[in-house]
């Protein structure tokens, strides 16, 4: 360590170790609430102010916008911002932005591509596919997604395909990508392939790169997929500068392409790596601790690794078996009232988690008989409003006018006398032309495809586009605001809003609108991006950058995927029984069945991590209950308790602690719930 550089004296050796480590490839198994967020940022810190990196010569990955900016506020209070001026703290898809717009010559790409999020790319597989079938077209979507994380070609995909899923899939999978390439447009998938495949195959681009990023730190290595992989590795090169940090017991996105072997992938690609473990939590008790621990040893562990915490031994963890959902969840929303009172806490503090969305309804229907805040992770994106979505797609085509979802909405949105039917003559001869529905305006008139009436419309739209798009490419971030202002005046959409609709949603919609365009006029002066390189940032979002200090105070619900990384004093966490925690498809006995025993093996292993990570959210009380019954289609269905409870080391049903409000009816637990409030 040089001379005159101090760490936190409040760093552990395992910690510091981690730290300080910058021999070659190095990685930091992090058990859950093992300080890992600690670890990384004084790493960077230590890079930039010891160790002679530039700002730019450092890059930090991790998977969500709400990590990358917990992180740079830590970097900002630990490093001078002469001194990090350059550095990279992004998510990996926000990093494939940056990647693409320099090499888009490379990947046959226009600098102003577009991005499709989800629901784009799902309008082309229901163009190719013909069907309202959603749950078909989920279907296909997922296993494109799958074979692009993958690194999974269409001629690959031809030959690896054999149920009638994957081969309809295969069908739609080499139309799907000549479409995007034919808007100029890439899927959230192709923002790291297309980097890996260009990194893998052009040698000039690969050295650029690896000259650039001197050290790379990844966050939460164990949800990478065979793309991302690739990635780091194309990125880190032979001399291998990375520092990876990551918890196999924690590994619980398979079914979105994410694969923990690239742990251990880790430790044969690269013979010289350094293995260094963070054991201690800082987070839960340790009767939280023991039971999480209990249930993870049952999994095949790559690595040996035990939490222990010196928060104290804390509350016995209740397990308490119910009659029915409805039960359930009225006593777990009695017992939260009452230990509110009882522990002086505030509603923020409580936790409900759960497998399954479909167990939210019951949930919140019993928090609100008892007048509790609550709000429920996992709702409507504010991107998905349909608002949003109708000022985003002028912002789109404005910038990628080969975007032709954004056209077609942008156009319509609000009207403008343009139908269906110019429409459909503007796209048979933009097909037959090859030209993007845009620039058919422009030549379509050469033609009687359509009447005078119908082309002046169409045209007054593309040169009013054309006009915002010349404005836009010069202008800098500073004007990106009155851009935006001028193209809300220039379309009318708040009129628009409440000639549409009732005055009070009409206000909401269009308070959203404001929402959107504040939020991005700050992103344009903050990060110096003009309306071109703000729109290709947009849909890498999917919620405005509210700090936690704005969460209302509230119980929080939440699936337990929703709840990783996440912690809460109290946790109460329900529906743990078979065919629930563990879930194992859609109809449990049919797909223990089908399924083949090592994929049933590792999918009961997937579900023990779920479990894991669920246990670990609760930092000083965990609650567990299961049903007796559950309502399923129409009929009441028997059900036995979770493997996971006894695996944890307790007997299901017999609770260390007796339920008060256990066999009264909801009057009486509402009496009950009175008097303490009396009492308080």
């Amino acid at each position: 360590m040089p001379v005159g550089y101090t760490l936190p004296v409040d760093l552990n050796p395992a910690q510091r170790e981690a730290v300080l480590y910058l021999n070659g490839p190095c990685l930091v198994l992090a058990g859950a609430g093992s300080g890992k967020t600690r670890v990384i940022t004084q790493k960077i810190a230590y890079l930039l102010r010891e160790c002679g990196y530039a700002g730019r010569q450092v890059v930090a990955l991790t998977f969500t916008n709400k990590a990358a900016r917990e992180m740079s506020e830590r970097i900002k209070n630990l490093v001078d911002r002469k001194v990090s001026k350059g550095l990279t703290v992004s998510t990996f898809h926000s990093l494939g932005v940056r990647f693409l717009r320099e090499e888009a010559a490379y990947v046959g790409l226009k600098s102003q591509f577009s991005i499709f999020d989800s629901t784009d790319a799902l309008a082309i597989i229901q163009e190719l596919l013909a069907t309202t079938d959603k749950a078909r077209l989920k279907a296909v979507q997922q296993t494109i997604s799958l074979w692009k994380n993958a690194l999974v070609e269409p001629d690959q995909a031809e030959k690896i395909a054999l149920t009638p899923s994957d081969i309809e899939a295969v069908r739609v999978y080499r139309s799907y990508n000549a479409t995007l390439e034919a808007y100029q447009a890439v899927d959230f998938d192709d923002l790291i392939r297309l980097p890996a495949r260009l990194l893998e195959s052009n040698a000039e681009v690969r050295q650029r790169w690896q000259a650039r990023v001197q050290y790379l730190l990844v966050d939460e290595y164990q949800d990478t997929n065979e793309c991302q992989y690739r990635l780091v590795r194309m990125l880190t090169g032979d001399r291998a500068m990375f520092t990876a940090v990551g918890d196999d017991d924690q590994a619980i996105y398979a079914w979105r392409g994410a694969t923990v072997q690239n742990l251990a992938k880790l430790t044969t690609d690269y013979p010289g790596l350094k293995l260094i473990k963070l054991e201690q939590n800082y987070r839960s008790v340790q009767r939280v601790l023991a039971a999480a621990n209990q249930v993870i040893s049952h999994n095949p562990n790559l690595f040996d690794k035990k939490l222990w915490s010196d928060l104290g031994v804390g509350d016995p963890i209740q397990v308490k078996a119910m009659d029915s959902e409805e039960i359930e969840a009225e006593s777990v929303a009695f017992r939260i009232s009452s230990e509110r009172v009882e522990r002086q806490a505030n509603w923020r503090d409580f936790a409900i988690l759960y497998r399954s969305n479909q167990q939210a309804r019951v949930l919140e229907q019993a928090l609100r008989n008892l007048r509790i805040p609550y709000s429920v992770s996992g709702g409507q994106s504010f991107f998905d409003k349909a608002e949003i979505r109708d000022i985003l797609s002028y912002l789109r085509l404005i910038a990628n006018d080969a975007d032709d979802p954004s056209f077609i909405r942008a156009v319509t949105t609000p009207r403008r006398g343009i139908g269906q039917a110019t429409l459909q003559a503007l796209g048979e001869y933009a097909s037959a032309q090859q030209l993007s529905l845009f620039e058919a305006i422009f030549s379509i008139g050469t033609t009687d495809r359509l009447s005078a009436r119908q082309l002046e419309p169409l045209q007054t739209f593309g040169e009013f586009i054309q006009r915002i798009q010349t404005r836009a490419a010069k202008e800098s971030a500073q004007a990106a605001g009155d851009i935006l202002d001028e193209l809300l005046a220039a379309i009318q959409y708040e009129r628009f809003l409440y000639d549409t609709l009732d005055e009070k949603p009409a206000q909401n919609r269009w308070q959203n609108v404001l929402e959107l365009v504040g939020w991005l006029k700050r992103k344009a002066i903050e990060d110096d991006l003009n309306v071109m390189a703000l729109v290709q940032h947009i849909a890498l979002v999917t919620m405005l950058e509210r700090s936690d200090d704005d969460a209302p105070d509230a119980v929080k619900l939440s699936t337990l995927h929703a709840s990783k990384g996440l912690e809460y004093p109290h946790v109460f966490l329900v529906g743990v029984e078979e065919g629930l925690l563990p879930h194992l498809g859609r109809d449990d006995d049919d797909t223990a069945s089908a399924a083949g025993e090592d994929a049933l093996a590792q999918r009961i292993q997937e579900e023990r991590r779920l479990m894991y990570v669920g246990i670990t959210r609760a930092q000083r009380t965990l609650n567990l209950s299961w049903c007796k019954r559950r309502r399923r289609a129409r009929e009441d269905v028997v059900r036995e308790p979770s493997r996971f409870i006894a695996e944890m080391g307790f007997q299901a049903g017999n609770a260390a602690g007796v339920d008060t409000a256990a066999g009264l009816s909801p009057k009486e637990r509402l009496g009950m719930l009175k008097q303490l409030l009396n009492k308080s």
